[in-house]
């Protein structure tokens, strides 16, 4: 297994597809978010290597979406939260946006 702190590199496991077009539409949608520099895998496991530490909004909304709609593990996108991104990714902005993967990125929130 390869080491999940590599901030240049997202892994995906045990991805599950359930049919072979959802396969190939996955493999589509990576190939179209601009900051993964290249697709690798071991086993069970999918690596995106990514071209730099930090992500573009537009593509971590990208890669956000992707995750959440197959189930990949969406807490090693914590990492990515920035000053420059807290608003969005982070803070509790109005409206649907956070609400569908807030949670499975950084946890519930802790009742003060």
């Amino acid at each position: 297994m390869k080491n999940v702190k590599d901030k240049n590199m997202l892994i995906c496991k045990s991805t599950k597809f359930y049919c072979k077009k959802d396969e190939e539409a996955f493999f589509e949608c990576i190939k179209k978010i601009t900051c993964i520099d290249k697709i690798s895998g071991a086993g069970k496991e999918l690596y995106l290597h990514l071209a730099a530490d930090e992500l573009h909004d537009n593509d971590l909304r990208d890669i956000i979406g992707l995750f959440f709609r197959y189930n990949v593990d969406m807490k090693q996108l914590a990492r990515f939260l920035t000053d420059r991104n807290r608003v969005w990714f982070f803070d509790k902005p109005k409206g649907y946006f956070r609400g569908y993967w807030h949670q499975r990125v950084f946890g519930r929130a802790k009742k003060s």
